[in-house]
């Protein structure tokens, strides 16, 4: 995710947290670095400019890739920029002869730029075709809304958006689109308001929890993330930095437990109860701080939705790749 700024080109926006990302990440020269987040392209600049290094980055929206040509000329032969999702990391290397990369970074989540353009439909703030899909291809959100049984869309908004009242927004949904099809962001947005009954909760407006589980959803992005970290898991040569930007709790639940569990801090349980005979695999990461990072006032002051950012960062070991799944062992 990333904030507005007034700078021209790719460098639209100021990625979150910047500085930390780049003291975690220390480019160094003739070595290599994935940017699995391009977005406009923020990381990749800054790594490219801190260092002679190469960076293979990432990104499943066409937009993305289509503004990156720009900086993929300035910086070229350093730069390579993929039409990929991060999870296809591994593979995607090896097509183009990378066997291994010396650090990995992660901005989690919906960039500012689409949020900001209302034709993606990310946003509530202003009105757009109900759309949210990061690649422009699959099911849209309102093919969710319009398509999907009310328990579905239930469970999607509780699980993903973590929206207490979840059943209550399934049932509006329902009673509405039976007159009419939802469409756009706005009649999404004004019919929480109305489950709501015009009340913010914590400052926020009620459809965020909504829109953050479809998005979630559409996009399968916790499950993007598990193959992110299994593949950077592979891919990352011993001393390699991992590096991870996360806005929510979902995601940064799977980046805290995935990075416990691979540097052998994971609680193995109460010393009352019978332990289970596991083999458990030599750590692949040595953590860089036991405790996540959050953004400084000074950023927040300049970006608001920088608020919830959370950064964690570890260092590959020797040991080879666990067989297990994130989160599976």
């Amino acid at each position: 995710m990333t904030a507005a700024s007034g700078s021209p080109e790719t460098a639209r926006h100021i990625p979150v947290m910047l500085p930390d990302v780049l003291d975690a990440l220390q480019p160094k020269p003739h070595e290599t670095y994935i940017d699995g987040t391009f977005g406009a392209g923020g990381y990749t600049r800054a790594i490219l400019e801190t260092a002679d290094c190469r960076v293979v980055a990432f990104d499943r929206d066409p937009t993305a890739i289509a503004d990156g040509a720009p900086l993929v000329q300035a910086f070229a032969p350093r730069l390579t920029l993929l039409h990929r999702p991060f999870g296809e990391m591994a593979e995607a290397i090896q097509e183009i002869g990378v066997e291994a990369v010396d650090g990995v970074v992660l901005d989690i989540g919906v960039s500012s730029m689409q949020i900001d353009q209302a034709e993606r439909g990310f946003s509530f703030q202003s009105d757009g075709p109900l759309d949210m899909r990061m690649s422009c291809e699959g099911p849209s959100a309102a093919d969710v809304v319009n398509g999907f049984e009310e328990e579905q869309i239930a469970d999607i908004i509780y699980e993903y958006g973590e929206e207490r009242r979840s059943r209550a927004i399934a049932r509006a949904i329902v009673k509405a689109r039976a007159i009419a099809p939802l469409t756009r962001t706005k009649e999404l947005a004004d019919l929480v308001l109305r489950v709501f009954h015009g009340r913010k909760e914590d400052g926020r407006h009620p459809a965020t929890r909504t829109f953050q589980g479809l998005r979630i959803f559409i996009n399968n992005e916790l499950g993007e993330l598990e193959r992110a970290l299994s593949a950077a898991e592979k891919i990352l040569r011993p001393g390699g930095r991992l590096v991870l930007v996360t806005f929510h709790s979902l995601e940064d639940r799977i980046v805290k437990r995935f990075l416990a569990e691979r540097s052998g801090k994971m609680d193995q349980g109460s010393r009352y109860l019978p332990q289970k005979n596991i083999q458990v695999s030599p750590p692949s990461f040595r953590l860089v701080n036991s405790r996540p990072l959050t953004p400084q006032k000074g950023e927040l002051d300049v970006n608001p939705r920088a608020r919830s950012a959370r950064l964690r960062a570890a260092i590959r070991t020797d040991a080879p790749a666990w067989s297990t799944a994130p989160g599976s062992g």
